[in-house]
C-alpha cells in the first residue's frame, strides 16, 4: 500500500473513532441492561442487571405515530453529532441534537434516523415535540450514554402499566430493588399546556369537569377544549387567563 494511502486510512480511522463510541453487542446482553420508554407518560426508565435504577423525563413525537413503538437496540453511540440538515457542527450550542446520540435500529434504519439524544431546548423535554426521536436533558443523556453499551435493548411503548410490568411482559427478568412506577413520584413542578399528554392531564380534565368546566371528555391530551376550559376557570378566578396550568392555577384547582 502506497504511504500516502496508509496515512489517509489511519487518519480516517481516528476521525471516525472520535465520533463513534461502542462496545460489542454481547456485553449488553450479559450486563442485563434495558431501557424502556413510555410515550403515555413521556418517561424513560433504565434497568441494570434486572433492577430498576432511574427514571427520566423525555420528549417524543409531535404525533403518536412519529416515535416508533416496539423492541429495538442501540446500534451506534455518537458524542456531539453534527446536525447535518442545519449545517451545525457537533458541540455547537445551537445544535438541536445536544451532546450525545444513542442511535436505534428502528423502522429499517441503522442508528442515523431515530435516537435517544440531548437537545438545546430544555423546555421541550417532557412534551410531544419531536419528529420521532426521544429527547433528553443534555446532562441526563450524558449519564445514560456512559451506562449503556451498543446492543442494549430499548422498548418503546404507550402503556398504563408500571415499568416493572412492561419489562416483565417483554420477557425481561426483574429482580429485587426499587419498584419502577408508571408515573414519577412527584410531578408538582410540571407545567401543563396545549400539547401536554398523560395522567397529569387526565387528572386536570377530571378536576375541571367536576367544577363545571367541560373539556369534552377525559382523554389525557391537552387540546383546544382543555385549553378553553382552563382559560374560563382562570378568568373566573381572576388569574392570568393564558390557558397554561402552572403552580398558581394548580393551587386554585386543588391539584398537585
Amino acid at each position: 500500500m502506497p504511504r500516502k494511502w496508509l496515512v489517509f486510512f489511519v487518519f480516517s480511522f481516528f476521525m471516525l473513532s472520535s465520533f463513534f463510541v461502542g462496545v460489542p453487542t454481547g456485553s449488553a446482553a450479559s450486563s442485563g441492561k434495558l431501557i424502556i420508554i413510555n410515550k403515555s407518560t413521556n418517561r424513560l426508565a433504565y434497568f441494570d442487571n434486572g433492577v430498576y435504577k432511574k427514571q427520566f423525563k423525555v420528549g417524543t413525537g409531535r404525533k403518536k405515530s412519529y416515535t416508533p413503538e416496539g423492541k429495538f437496540k442501540i446500534v451506534v453511540k455518537i458524542k456531539n453529532r453534527p446536525y447535518y440538515k442545519g449545517h451545525i457542527p457537533g458541540g455547537d450550542p445551537r445544535n438541536p441534537l445536544g451532546n450525545r446520540w444513542l442511535g436505534l435500529n428502528a423502522r429499517g434504519t441503522w442508528g442515523t434516523t431515530y435516537a435517544i439524544h440531548g437537545n438545546n431546548n430544555p423546555s421541550s423535554i417532557g412534551g410531544y415535540v419531536s419528529s420521532g426521536c426521544i429527547r433528553m436533558f443534555d446532562s441526563e443523556v450524558e449519564w445514560l450514554f456512559n451506562q449503556v453499551p451498543t446492543g442494549t435493548p430499548v422498548i418503546i411503548t404507550s402503556s398504563g402499566k408500571s415499568f416493572n410490568a412492561i419489562a416483565t411482559s417483554n420477557g425481561y427478568k426483574v429482580r429485587g430493588g426499587s419498584s419502577a412506577p408508571s408515573v414519577p413520584v412527584s410531578t408538582s413542578g410540571e407545567v401543563l399546556k396545549k400539547g401536554s399528554r398523560g395522567p397529569s392531564v387526565e387528572e386536570l380534565q377530571r378536576k375541571l369537569t367536576s367544577l363545571g368546566y367541560s373539556t369534552n371528555g377525559v382523554d389525557g391530551f391537552f387540546g383546544v377544549n382543555t385549553e378553553n376550559a382552563v382559560r374560563k376557570f382562570q378568568k373566573d378566578r381572576k388569574l392570568t387567563a393564558d390557558g397554561i396550568v402552572g403552580p398558581t392555577t394548580k393551587k386554585a384547582l386543588g391539584i398537585k
